[in-house]
């Protein structure tokens, strides 16, 4: 719990429309019903009274949400606000999709449930996002024909990107370090990427952001919210930096399985907290779950192993538990993206020290504005100011970055 909020990653269906190289979820065929949305809606809001919580957000994800028809979501925000109304709750929905599945029959309820907003993921180059039947390029197609039609219809697009070894194009993307999460494949045995090449890239995605896109409104996280914290104070950090995500959100998935978040519930069954459908409170599942309170040691556990000294324990807290899980096999090793996450956190607080000089002489100055994309708390976002930016990164060149025409 954050204050007065709850966060539920929600995997309505864990099926998949398509076969990235790099998945970390385990897919099954199964698909959550409207009456068991109900119950589990019943049992989150118990829960929520119980810790005297009045504000929930959805995170609505998958398996890939859009394999389910829009009409399932209708009839689900219908029950969901009818229960909110009835225990007096507010409820926030996020959409998270890889719009292969998207037609024109979903703006109604993008509109109506998620604030005309849709988080999707896209990689450029595209080497592991794959359809079933078809290579990168036949997705990049589909995905960027879906895109450009979701966006003539004015639905505002964010977009994830996982960072490998090639070139990457960047507007209004959150980057995110990769991880071998799920059954290990040739791909997932490259990772990690280099962290001194990694950190390099950052480095250098940040300066070209601070001097192309800073100023016009573009967002490009985790930097973006960063350095409004070492400005601030009041960065709203992703998951991987939170001070305990067992604290913050918990994942169920389309038969009921409650875990950490989608990478857990998706991937590793010894995790799971235990069956909302199972128990008649959701409280006492958490309460007595085993492996839930390996979550909440593990911050301790690793501070006076190897953090207590560093400068940026209290952003960092030791970093992801299933980035450290998927590379080492246990909960209590520090984020091995660690030397990655202090050269960012060296570079931008020195940007943040010269932005407040600014500051300091400006009373007009303000940080740009931000929207919190962390599972946790949420805000809206301003749209995206048209510019893209592209890197070229390799092994032996480090990073090389340019600004392009933007994809609109």
């Amino acid at each position: 719990m954050r204050g007065n909020h709850f966060s539920v990653i929600l995997l309505p269906t864990n099926k998949c429309n398509v076969n990235c190289d790099y998945c970390f979820e385990d897919k099954t065929r199964d698909n959550m019903t409207m009456d068991r949305l109900s119950i589990l809606i019943d049992r989150v809001f118990d829960h929520m009274e119980r810790s005297h919580v009045g504000a929930l957000t959805i995170y609505w994800q998958g398996g890939e949400i859009m394999t389910m028809p829009p009409r399932w979501f209708e009839q689900a925000y219908e029950v969901i606000q009818s229960a909110a109304q009835a225990r007096k709750k507010q409820v926030q929905h996020s959409l998270q999709s890889n719009m292969i599945g998207y037609n024109k029959r979903w703006n109604k309820i993008i509109a109506e449930m998620f604030g005309n907003s849709v988080g999707t993921s896209m990689d450029y180059p595209n080497l592991h996002r794959k359809m079933f039947h078809g290579g990168p390029d036949d997705y990049t197609r589909l995905w960027y024909r879906n895109v450009q039609a979701a966006r003539a219809a004015g639905i505002d697009l964010s977009v994830i990107a996982v960072a490998n070894q090639g070139k990457l194009q960047i507007n209004a993307f959150q980057v995110n370090t990769p991880f071998p999460g799920g059954e290990e494949n040739d791909v997932k045995k490259s990772m990690p990427l280099d962290v001194d090449d990694l950190a390099r890239f950052f480095i250098d995605l940040t300066n070209v952001w601070l001097e192309r896109g800073y100023d016009q409104g573009v967002r490009v996280g985790p930097v973006d919210e960063l350095l409004k914290q070492f400005i601030e104070g009041a960065g709203c950090l992703p998951c991987i930096w939170q001070k305990n995500c067992a604290d913050e959100f918990i994942s169920i998935d389309a038969r009921g399985y409650v875990a950490q978040c989608d990478c857990w519930v998706t991937s590793y069954p010894e995790y799971f907290f235990g069956n909302i459908f199972e128990s008649d409170s959701l409280t006492e599942l958490l309460k007595n779950s085993p492996a839930r309170q390996k979550f909440l040691d593990r911050p301790i556990v690793n501070i006076q192993q190897d953090c207590l000294e560093c400068d940026y324990l209290s952003i960092c807290h030791g970093g992801c538990p299933v980035r450290t899980y998927t590379f080492s096999g246990t909960l209590f090793e520090k984020d091995p993206y660690c030397h990655l996450y202090k050269s960012l956190f060296k570079h931008v607080e020195e940007v943040a020290a010269t932005l407040a000089q600014g500051r300091a002489t400006n009373p007009n100055w303000k940080a740009a504005g931000s929207g919190c994309g962390s599972c946790g708390a949420s805000a809206a976002a301003p749209r995206p100011a048209l510019v893209q930016l592209e890197s070229s990164w390799s092994v032996s060149g480090g990073a090389r970055l340019r600004e392009l025409p933007v994809l609109q």
